[in-house]
């Protein structure tokens, strides 16, 4: 019985991370060598999925770029949460060479976007990908010594949050984590004043766009007017991290 909810949980857990990998679990159970054939199947049907998510309307974005744009980490690409749909492919490699022509040698880089099948499949812990129609970007930092190319404070892009006022209540049970904890660990990289301008500036002249999520005290100090630019809500994630853009 133990064994059996072992599974379950198994199937549960890999299923929220990555989509693919509670089947490739489920598979793997009719193998003796079970984990080896895990880690096959997995890799298999991520593989496969870069040919067949097209089909159903969406597209990796490249994990492997040397271009303008890059995923922050290669770990987004081994769970399976690169996909968007084409529009908005074009959406961030447009702003992102737009990015690189403005400001020569930057480097945008890409977090969360989505699974590869099934529109409203959730990608915990956001609240809204699950369409292939949002993606989730780093901030652009510097240090004494000017801009810092391929770089975050946080070794996945999240969690190292800009201070600034907001109006939420404190909240027992809320998305919206400090991380208190783990502030001190992160590098005390400061926001590129002119790329997060810049940044702004282009997400909402491109008429693609719907919204932009980021905290009202970044959209403050950058003096973004626009009305694309929102505050998500304080029952959402903050957006003191990222910026979060969608279609």
């Amino acid at each position: 019985m133990l064994k059996f909810i072992g599974h379950i949980l198994a199937v549960l857990t890999l299923t929220v991370l990555t989509q693919l990998g509670g089947i490739a679990w489920l598979l793997a159970l009719a193998f003796r060598r079970r984990f080896i054939a895990f880690v096959g199947l997995y890799l298999a049907l991520s593989i496969s999925a870069l040919w067949v998510a097209p089909m159903f309307g969406r597209t990796p974005l490249p994990c492997l770029s040397g271009g303008a744009f890059q995923m922050q980490s290669v770990m987004y690409c081994a769970l399976n949460r690169q996909y968007v749909v084409p529009e908005l492919q074009d959406v961030v490699q447009t702003f992102a060479a737009d990015m690189e022509r403005a400001h020569p040698g930057t480097k945008t880089q890409v977090l969360d976007a989505n699974f590869p099948f099934v529109t409203g499949f959730p990608l915990l812990p956001h609240l809204s990908h699950h369409d292939g129609r949002k993606v989730d970007l780093a901030f652009y930092y510097a240090n004494d010594s000017g801009y810092l190319p391929s770089t975050t404070r946080s070794p996945i892009g999240y969690f190292a949050f800009e201070d600034g006022p907001s109006d939420c209540p404190d909240a027992t049970v809320s998305l919206r984590w400090d991380m208190a904890g783990l502030q001190g660990f992160f590098p005390d990289h400061v926001l590129e004043p002119r790329r997060m301008t810049t940044a702004l500036q282009l997400l909402v002249s491109d008429a693609r766009i719907g919204k932009v999520f980021i905290e009202p005290h970044l959209k403050a100090r950058f003096n973004a007017r626009s009305d694309k630019i929102r505050f998500q809500g304080c029952r959402a994630a903050r957006h003191d991290d990222h910026i979060h853009i969608q279609l």
